[in-house]
């Protein structure tokens, strides 16, 4: 079972998008795999302090992307792909690198610059 142990709301987005943000970050960590259960809408509400509807949105959410199967009285699990699992890299990857670009570019670097200090990180990491 997905236990959300370490989920912690920041603020910067709405609740419900952090859900999703936590679940598709744990599938490509292998922290959360195929099969694997969710908690109940209200248990999870309940767990982190957030209206229900909220839960219910994220796991909407989840279950219109695929990631999710819901079973009337039997709760809601992990449905994750091998091919799934590749377009969840794929878009968190992008979402990063933008992000990333973006501020590289707001910073006034030119991509030459931005190459050199992400070579100086990625042999340091």
């Amino acid at each position: 079972m997905i236990t959300f142990d370490d989920f912690k709301a920041d603020g910067k987005l709405p609740v419900y998008q952090q859900i999703l943000d936590y679940i598709k970050r744990g599938a490509v960590a292998g922290t959360v795999a195929d099969g694997d259960e969710l908690p109940s809408r209200r248990v999870l509400s309940a767990r982190l302090g957030i209206n229900p509807n909220t839960v219910q949105k994220a796991f909407a959410l989840l279950e219109e992307a695929g990631l999710i199967e819901s079973r009337a009285g039997s709760g809601s699990v992990m449905t994750l792909s091998a091919e799934k699992l590749e377009q969840l890299k794929a878009e968190l990857l992008e979402e990063e690198v933008l992000g990333m670009v973006r501020v590289l570019k707001q910073t006034g670097l030119d991509a030459d610059g931005a190459a050199d200090l992400i070579r100086k990180y990625w042999e340091e990491a």
